[in-house]
């Protein structure tokens, strides 16, 4: 007598298997494909940024004056013009990522001429707020000397500020090429340029701040430089072919897609700069400044990484779009958000048991770094939050609907977060702490939103909103 196995795998469980299997290598092979860009890019990207943070410390340990007024220009008006650029660069993100994925490799120059054109003239609209910093940051509720001495380093920071059309398109050129570890190699060297700079001239030379605004000029130009040289020499011989008469064809076309990029991400860069502003008007306003802008500061050098998985998640759907494969767009979206998160806890963990020691890195004086102690935890939970919205950006990005994603963050940020801010920090007097609990809240409004839009896309029935 034949006897069976008492149990037998059924066809389902046995496809369930082979599923669940397929799903791990599938999570596993994308993950690779997207740390290979973010992996070369969040390290470009911690490089360029802490020339500032660099910057900053230095200028801290020269005096609180100087402190406050580097960091006004760094934080608010380079963060300004750096978040609506870097924002505007991302149409070239969409379009060269899309035309990567459809190997029409000429497209990628003649996208990066256009993104020249249409950036450069951005950086030259708004040198006003480079000539005009000191009455500016006065109007604004900032102290006079720390104002005359913000508009004084601002001039010197205009080279610095014309420097990002070119780096921000060459960077988003060689990044859709995969090409990153070529940037990584270029910025690496950089930062170590600027370190041994800093040192020389403000230590043994004793240039003084304007010398520390001359300094971050070099290192940033140099970069551009690395850059160019690469690009256009050699390196990228099937996506840059030479100057062509295309790339001054629709700049119509191209101007709003990039406008568009642009408010979405200054609208997102700026949002919590306006912290800076409204301590202008705190008792004890210098040291509120210095707290803040050491909190703020954290919160971009930490939004290099998912900053990072943002670019790296905008090319993957990009590529896999132009390539027609929308199942393969989702499943990018759902590894990077996973990473960005798990990355996201690690740093709240940090946030909240070392508060000191990361103060220290900026000053020394006990009353800013008592400050930030008690700020920690809302500047953890910002940072936690943080994680999860630029992966949603960057789906925005690699399927090119900036233009919706705009007009979420304007009633997020500034029809709820900014109005329930001002709600809990004047009218129920809970001060600075309560303004950034509300800003947090349109942070949160922003992700729910976007997530809900993200849910909606119609990648597989190959449709995009």
């Amino acid at each position: 007598m034949k006897y069976e196995p008492l149990l037998l795998p059924t066809t389902s469980s046995v496809q369930e298997e082979e599923e669940e299997g397929n799903l791990v290598k599938q999570t596993w092979a994308e993950s690779k494909k997207i740390w290979h860009v973010a992996g070369p890019t969040i390290f470009s990207r911690l490089a360029m940024f802490s020339l500032t943070v660099i910057t900053q410390s230095f200028a801290g340990h020269l005096g609180d004056r100087d402190l406050a007024a580097i960091t006004l220009v760094t934080t608010l008006l380079i963060g300004i013009t750096f978040g609506f650029l870097l924002g505007m660069a991302s149409a070239l993100e969409t379009l060269c990522g899309q035309a990567y994925g459809a190997k029409q490799y000429h497209m990628l120059g003649v996208y990066l001429q256009r993104s020249w054109i249409v950036l450069s003239l951005g950086a030259i609209v708004m040198l006003p707020l480079f000539i005009f910093a000191s009455p500016i940051v006065k109007l604004l509720g900032q102290p006079d000397d720390v104002a005359e001495l913000t508009g004084k380093v601002a001039i010197w920071l205009i080279p610095m500020h014309l420097s990002f059309p070119l780096q921000f398109s060459f960077m988003r050129f060689l990044q859709c090429q995969l090409k990153t570890w070529v940037i990584a190699w270029i910025c690496g060297g950089v930062l170590v340029l600027h370190v041994v700079l800093s040192w020389v001239f403000i230590y043994i030379l004793e240039v003084g701040i304007v010398g520390t605004a001359l300094i971050l000029d070099v290192s940033w130009w140099t970069s551009v430089l690395g850059l160019v040289a690469y690009s256009l020499f050699g390196g990228c011989p099937h996506s840059w072919t030479g100057f062509s008469k295309q790339g001054f064809l629709g700049l119509w076309e191209f101007f709003k897609l990039s406008l568009a990029s642009g408010i979405m991400l200054s609208l997102e860069n700026f949002y919590f700069r306006i912290l800076i502003i409204v301590s202008g008007y705190i008792k004890n306003a210098e040291v509120a400044i210095d707290a803040l802008s050491v909190c703020v500061t954290i919160i971009g050098w930490e939004s290099m990484i998912p900053l990072g998985l943002f670019a790296a998640t905008g090319v993957r759907v990009a590529n896999e779009l132009g390539a027609g494969n929308g199942k393969g767009a989702k499943l990018a979206t759902k590894v990077s958000l996973l990473n960005s998160i798990a990355i996201g806890i690690l740093f709240w963990l940090i946030i909240i048991v070392f508060p000191d020691k990361l103060a220290m890195i900026f000053t020394s004086n006990t009353s800013v770094i008592q400050m930030v102690r008690e700020l920690a935890f809302l500047l953890g939970t910002t940072i936690l939050i943080n994680c999860i919205q630029p992966i949603l950006s960057g789906v925005a990005v690699g399927s090119g609907w900036q233009a919706l994603v705009a007009y979420v963050n304007i009633g997020s940020y500034y029809l709820v977060g900014i109005p329930f801010a001002l709600t809990l920090g004047w009218f129920f007097h809970f001060g600075l702490k309560g303004i950034w609990i509300g800003m947090i809240c349109g942070t949160v409004v922003q992700t729910l939103i976007l997530t809900i839009l993200t849910l909606k896309q119609g990648w597989e029935r190959g449709k995009t909103l």
